[in-house]
């Protein structure tokens, strides 16, 4: 079985887990009149439509480029993930707020429901974050459906607490805190991969030792200078890089070879999947690595 075919069953297998999961704990909120279930049933059932989405999103970005999309759909995934991350944050503010009111005006709780729900989403939530653990640490938009399912094993894993402790000692108070931190976790967790989707749709350059990657394109032979320097990411893991190269007056066939030593040195050593060479004799020579004088573009 392939990567693809691999992906797209453990998809599947994390769907019908998770609509599984939202049914189960939503009765079992409504029976034992808990918010952290009923918050986490609702969480679930955004786990569902996200996991779909981000499956969408995944086909379609292994789809070839086309002359009206020149770079592929890489990005259908990057936009998977900035939606998710939108979704998980408003989600958390809406729980936040959910649990204040219920510290406000508390309610009675049946906490060996609430713990035995709790316990089978545990065990269910666990098995999903498991089956997509590998893909997330490549992968922004199978990291944002795993933030999905991890926010939801701890969540799960909260409640078991709150539920023995609302069992042993009434301490009904505890199943709002366990939803609020359980929130400020989501927040903590999908702000960075907020930033970095927002940071790829704006063409930010990547993170990259450019003061390495200018010494390293001078020392070879015929290039005297670099400059004019853009750098994006199509998504995070494929770097677009492009440079006007000042070189001394030779044929063609010389500028080839320096070509072939550019391209190595940028795809091997800085992990640059696609690189632009301007080459030029005395052109833009008093410019500086990054062009700043004007717009260009």
């Amino acid at each position: 079985m392939d990567q693809e075919q691999l992906s797209g069953r453990r998809f599947l297998e994390v769907t019908v887990l998770n609509a599984l999961i939202t049914v189960f704990e939503f009765v079992g909120g409504l029976l034992s009149g808990s918010l952290s279930l009923l918050s986490d049933a609702v969480h679930n059932l955004g786990d569902s439509l996200s996991i779909i989405f981000s499956y969408v999103a995944h086909v379609i970005s292994k789809r070839k480029q086309t002359k009206t999309n020149t770079y592929g759909f890489k990005r259908a995934e990057i936009l998977s993930a900035l939606f998710n991350a939108i979704f998980l944050i408003i989600l958390s503010v809406f729980l936040i707020f959910g649990a204040i009111d219920r510290i406000q005006n508390p309610e009675k709780i049946n906490g060996l429901v609430m713990l035995i729900v709790a316990v089978v989403g545990t065990v269910a939530n666990l098995i999903s974050t498991l089956l997509l653990s590998k893909g997330a640490k490549h992968n922004l938009n199978m990291k944002a459906t795993y933030l999905h399912l991890l926010s939801d094993t701890l969540s799960s894993m909260g409640i078991i607490v709150g539920g023995i402790l609302i069992e042993l000692f009434n301490w009904t108070i505890i199943d709002p805190i366990i939803t609020i931190l359980v929130a400020c976790y989501i927040l903590w967790e999908s702000l960075p991969v907020l930033h970095k989707t927002i940071a790829i749709l704006m063409e930010c350059a990547p993170k990259l030792d450019y003061a390495g990657i200018n010494q390293d394109l001078l020392k070879i032979d015929g290039i005297t200078r670099v400059h004019h320097v853009h750098a994006l990411m199509v998504d995070e893991n494929s770097i677009v890089f492009s440079a006007h190269v000042n070189m001394e007056n030779m044929q063609l066939n010389q500028v080839q070879h320096i070509y072939d030593q550019i391209n190595q040195l940028l795809k091997g050593k800085y992990g640059i999947d696609h690189v632009t060479i301007q080459p030029e004799t005395t052109h833009g020579e008093d410019e500086d690595f990054f062009y700043d004088k004007d717009k260009d573009i």
